[in-house]
């Protein structure tokens, strides 16, 4: 994957350069519009090899919440401005840091919090085996995963479950899409391809689906 690693650290660089001043902008207006806290979101994460690594962002919650890693579509944690950042995936500007610097790649897995990525066993390691990443796969198929989730949550409550929201939230990403996302970035690590690399990037960027693993993501 040398050539993966070269693209990520030129490209990283290039944009960088390029797109400082939105960078700078996004951060002033976060300040701005959401008082209180710093502009960027810091957290560990698990990186290769199951290292931890701080992960950047633009801040899009308020201070202070109950902490949890599953949000839903209309959160009450995340603001406003925090919400437009996400839709337009200008939270994750940041990250082009992490790929210079050789954390993170613009294609691979979502990066995971502890205590999610201690429980794959067996063959799902092979996740651990790559640098995360700003798209990929997974992200491709689950760039509505907020939506998706305030749905079933929605449906669950319609039929009469009475636990609250970000329970039923947890146990939807637990027990369907994270182990989802397991299997297509196992897929992705199996059979990589640095074509398939580029495309990905562009769907990203684009809004579009693409046909992977033998469905449309």
């Amino acid at each position: 994957m040398i050539l993966k690693w070269l693209f990520d650290r030129f490209v990283a660089l290039i944009g960088l350069l390029i797109l400082w001043p939105v960078l700078i902008v996004v951060a002033i207006m976060v300040k701005v519009k959401m008082p209180g806290g710093p502009a960027f979101f810091v957290q560990k994460r698990v990186g290769k090899g199951g290292k931890l690594f701080k992960c950047h962002k633009f801040r899009t919650m308020t201070v202070k919440h109950n902490g949890s890693t599953v949000s839903v579509a209309g959160d009450s944690r995340i603001t406003p401005l925090g919400a437009k950042l996400r839709h337009y995936k200008l939270d994750e500007l940041p990250g082009l840091w992490d790929v210079l610097i050789g954390n993170m790649s613009f294609v691979g897995p979502r990066p995971d919090v502890p205590g999610y990525a201690d429980k794959l066993e067996g063959d799902d390691r092979d996740v651990l085996k790559l640098r995360p990443g700003i798209t990929g796969p997974a992200t491709l198929k689950y760039r509505l995963e907020d939506e998706m989730i305030a749905e079933y949550v929605a449906q669950k409550q319609k039929e009469g479950d009475t636990r609250d929201a970000q329970d039923i939230a947890v146990e939807y990403n637990d027990t369907v899409i994270y182990p989802d996302k397991v299997r297509i970035n196992c897929y992705y690590y199996r059979h990589y391809s640095f074509i398939k690399d580029i495309q990905m990037i562009f769907c990203t960027v684009l809004g579009k689906k693409m046909e992977y693993a033998g469905e449309m993501i």
